[in-house]
């Protein structure tokens, strides 16, 4: 039993350390698109080449979110209905400037009364009394409020997948686009391996849909979209 219950209070401990990460989320979507289903990744990140490890683990994030809406990776040989540029990375520095408030309390002498005490007996063994003055103890008072800045670093994580028409550009414009997905979270972390699970889990929803206008969604490292995209294909 006591190991059980040991158990039970890490559970509790681990569920009650885990961090909210929130990424904001803003898509659309052409309304008259084709139906497609199959689609082939390109790599737009200059900075990270193709058959590198990190854009094949980026990619592969990315396959299992689609596979989830339905959508499969067209076989060698076959023509894909969609090209999907896969977009990711983190931003420079961005300094952020918030103001905190904390209570100010100040130290109040306790109150001073009277007390009767027994000071010795008398030749008869008689209690002898004498009247003394005694202070309470010093208590704290919230006397107001303190405000002061603070200043940190962050650095913004995104992640931009963009489905185009698998046909030709006219006059050299790229194909339309059929869908687009902005994801972007925030924090003092440059950890984009960390972060860019959840920003994929964040998108699973809007793949192919509009978003009309930018969302909120908060997550966990635990949760099911996350692991379901961590698990891979």
């Amino acid at each position: 039993r006591i190991a059980a219950l040991l158990a039970v209070l890490v559970l509790l401990g681990a569920a009650g350390c885990q961090t909210t990460t929130e990424v904001k989320v803003d898509s659309l979507a052409k309304a008259d698109a084709a139906p497609a289903v199959s689609y082939q990744i390109k790599n737009k990140n200059p900075l990270v080449a193709d058959d590198s490890l990190r854009h094949k683990e980026a990619a592969g994030f990315v396959k299992t979110a689609l596979s989830g809406r339905g959508l499969y990776e067209a076989p060698p040989g076959a023509k894909p209905d969609l090209i999907v540029e896969l977009d990711y990375g983190v931003g420079p520095p961005q300094i952020r400037r918030e103001t905190v408030s904390e209570p100010v309390y100040v130290n109040v002498p306790g109150q001073v009364r009277t007390q009767t005490v027994q000071v010795g007996v008398d030749s008869q063994g008689r209690p002898i009394y004498q009247t003394v003055m005694v202070q309470e103890p010093p208590t704290q008072q919230l006397a107001g409020y303190r405000d002061y800045q603070i200043t940190y670093v962050v650095y913004e994580k995104y992640l931009r997948l963009t489905a185009r028409q698998n046909a030709e550009g006219i006059e050299g414009r790229p194909p339309a686009e059929v869908w687009t997905i902005d994801a972007t979270s925030e924090g003092e972390t440059r950890d984009l391996r960390k972060t860019l699970p959840l920003l994929v889990a964040a998108s699973i929803d809007f793949v192919g849909q509009d978003s009309k206008g930018q969302k909120t969604v908060r997550l966990h490292d635990t949760d099911k979209d996350v692991a379901f995209v961590k698990k891979g294909m």
